[in-house]
């Protein structure tokens, strides 16, 4: 049987996440790949339509989608990972994304040493493979080195967002070097400026929590201040006293907002 082609330009779009879930099968599957940056599928010659490596879960009658690239059918993670949802006043908002490279060695930082899931290293940890993913050059949630594909995605999710009539795009970053790299894709925030700025200045030389950066744990080294992901492992540790969270941030689509809460901050 031949697949039905949609065309996405002359289709109307609905403006939520709802909306689209109720739409017919193909027409809904069509829309939501296209939140999939063409890198993606032509760096692993993937068919957008195999089964076997995408999964588009979007039942009817809910407000949220999840949808899972593979690059083979038996793999471990996802290459891409995008999770969204409708907010309670009527926004679209990225809850997570994750883009993975697939060739590149796994930490598991996800599990500890029963197997049990750390959610982020929210519920319980895997120091061990923490250590090895920090001395590897990954950030605190990564299982896998990026593709650095993010450049690609957000104009993507602009282009999606633009179509359900929105004007931006809306995300809830789960570690600090998520909220500094969205900085530098030109995102501002809904909430949680203050605190980001607050962490610089804390974490800098004079500021109050500098004197952390003991070396007492393999997180806290003396230099680590001076990095996007030295003190994004270091918030990770605890040394902030506090978990970091509460930041939601948004893009204007097309609109560059400027910040930079780490203006001196390398990665």
């Amino acid at each position: 049987m031949s697949r039905r082609i949609v065309d996405l330009e002359r289709l109307r779009w609905p403006q939520s996440i709802r909306g689209i879930n109720e739409l017919e099968t193909e027409i809904k599957e069509a829309i939501y790949l296209s939140l999939i940056p063409e890198p993606v599928l032509t760096r692993f010659n993937i068919d957008p339509y195999d089964r076997e490596r995408l999964q588009i879960i979007c039942p009817y009658d809910t407000r949220s989608v999840e949808i899972r690239l593979y690059h083979e059918p038996d793999a471990e993670d996802p290459i891409f990972y995008l999770h969204m949802a409708d907010t309670l006043n009527f926004q679209i908002a990225i809850l997570l994304l994750v883009i993975n490279d697939p060739e590149a060695p796994r930490f598991n930082t996800d599990v500890d040493e029963h197997g049990l899931p750390t959610r982020f290293g929210t519920l319980r940890r895997n120091i061990p493979e923490e250590i090895r993913a920090m001395e590897a050059g990954l950030a605190p949630g990564q299982v896998r080195r990026g593709l650095r594909l993010s450049r690609h995605a957000i104009p993507t999710f602009e282009r999606f967002l633009a179509r359900t009539g929105h004007d931006m795009v809306i995300i809830e970053p789960l570690t600090y070097n998520n909220a500094i790299v969205y900085e530098r894709y030109g995102f501002a925030y809904f909430q949680g400026r203050r605190r980001m700025e607050w962490i610089n200045e804390v974490l800098r030389p004079g500021g109050a929590y500098f004197e952390r950066f003991d070396g007492s744990t393999p997180f806290r080294k003396p230099e680590a201040w001076k990095s996007i992901r030295g003190r994004a492992w270091a918030i990770h540790d605890g040394i902030l006293g506090e978990p970091f969270g509460d930041i939601r941030m948004y893009k204007r689509i097309g609109h560059h907002a400027g910040i930079n809460t780490f203006p001196d901050g390398v990665w």
